[in-house]
């Protein structure tokens, strides 16, 4: 009776490693297809920078806390997150460069946008 007992277990756990493995590769490719979704939505040169930086630029808008590309609103949230995340007034040096890169990551969108508008401009005149 244990040796039953024991092959119950046995295909029970296999049962369940499996299904648990299946779920693993359907989460997987779920959240790869997501990312490449992402990816397509981006402008090229928007995704290019959000792979050098290693944030996108969605992250960066929500550790920064700013809803649209206002450069005021921008360096405001900035010099508050990064003043109160200073270690010397028990900050956190990771949350410190986690504001640094956010900050990084729109001011390259911005610097994006301008060369666009700019470029507008040139098509605009010929």
């Amino acid at each position: 009776q244990a040796k039953y007992l024991a092959q119950i277990i046995l295909v029970g756990a296999q049962v369940v490693g499996r299904a648990f493995m299946r779920a693993l590769r359907q989460e997987f490719a779920a959240s790869q297809a997501a990312a490449d979704a992402r990816g397509r939505a981006e402008r090229p040169q928007s995704a290019a920078a959000s792979r050098i930086i290693g944030i996108s630029l969605q992250e960066a808008q929500q550790i920064l806390n700013v809803s649209s590309l206002n450069p005021e609103e921008i360096q405001k949230n900035y010099d508050h997150l990064f003043k109160v995340n200073d270690k010397s007034v028990g900050g956190s040096f990771y949350l410190q460069s986690k504001v640094v890169r956010a900050k990084e990551r729109l001011d390259e969108e911005l610097r994006i946008q301008a060369k666009g508008e700019k470029e507008k401009g040139r098509k605009a005149e010929t």
